[in-house]
């Protein structure tokens, strides 16, 4: 059973995807420096079909993707409820799933979601956006993982909102 604490509509986790992301909490890998350490902890909401429904019902027209932000404490209900989203939605909300793990757990098949970011957060190394980062966001397509986390990476090309104030 998985819970979440909270959720929110980003544009930032799955690169050209308005997304819902879900943070999960009871999360087992206890990263340090970790920027959600309030989801270490077994609290919040139930996380099943009838929320993911009423999620849809109320977000569905505004949203191309459903993010699953962590889930590591039970990765088959994370695949359990990505295969109910795609029965559900068809190929037109896609599913991801940001996993703390380094390798994507046994028995979890690719085919149940459009994009996995996979990797503890490791400080020294920094998130996403960092080139150093142990991280990697992955596109699966045709039962591939084709690594998209140069995308996070910021260059003198990718002016963010912060720079724009300073032109």
């Amino acid at each position: 059973m998985l819970r979440f604490h909270n959720y929110d509509i980003v544009f930032q986790e799955v690169p050209g995807e308005v997304t819902l992301a879900i943070n999960i909490s009871n999360c087992p890998n206890a990263c340090k420096g970790c920027h959600s350490p309030y989801l270490m902890k077994d609290t919040g909401e139930i996380l099943d079909k009838n929320v993911l429904i009423e999620l849809l019902e109320k977000y569905g027209n505004a949203i191309t993707c459903i993010c699953f932000m962590g889930g590591d404490s039970d990765p088959q209900e994370v695949q359990h409820l990505s295969v109910f989203l795609r029965n559900l939605t068809g190929n037109r909300i896609k599913i991801a799933w940001y996993s703390g793990r380094q390798h994507l757990p046994e028995g979890c098949a690719l085919r149940c979601f459009d994009f996995i970011k996979l990797g503890p957060y490791v400080e020294y190394f920094g998130g996403l956006d960092s080139a150093s980062t142990n991280q990697r966001f992955y596109r699966i397509e045709n039962g591939s993982m084709i690594d998209l986390t140069s995308r996070f990476l910021k260059s003198p090309n990718n002016i963010d909102s912060t720079q724009m104030t300073q032109i």
